[in-house]
């Protein structure tokens, strides 16, 4: 994995038991919180197409971010993501993006992610070294 080119991420938020407001709230507060890190080279609020005849014009996914960070900081940002999902019931993330070359959905616990990360670095590394 080339640890100068970003890694693209699109991540997913839910919660269980909140309205899409609460929902919203909370992607909002998570958006702050990423943003205020160094380790994360670009975020943004994840948008959708506003269904047609709407007049939207910012229409905003809640539950969804998207962001760009070096491989190296990844395992940090994943740190923060993990502490965010342990402050309250029903956290989940989801995301999916690129990881050593290879496109990645996932949703499940951090350590099962934090498995599938590592396993795609050494994927990345062996595939570097041909």
């Amino acid at each position: 994995m080339d640890s100068s080119e970003p890694i693209q991420l699109d991540l997913g938020i839910s919660i269980s038991d909140f309205t899409n407001e609460e929902l919203d709230d909370a992607t909002r507060e998570l958006f702050k919180e990423l943003k205020q890190h160094s380790e994360v080279e670009s975020i943004r609020l994840g948008t959708a197409k506003a269904p047609e005849g709407t007049k939207a014009i910012d229409p905003v996914t809640a539950g969804a971010i998207a962001l760009a960070v070096l491989p190296t900081m990844l395992p940090k940002v994943l740190d923060f993501l993990q502490s965010w999902s342990l402050q309250g019931k029903g956290r989940t993330i989801k995301f999916k993006g690129k990881l050593a070359d290879q496109s990645v959905e996932f949703e499940g616990s951090f350590a099962e992610m934090e498995k599938m990360v590592a396993l795609l670095e050494q994927k990345g590394k062996k595939g570097k070294k041909k």
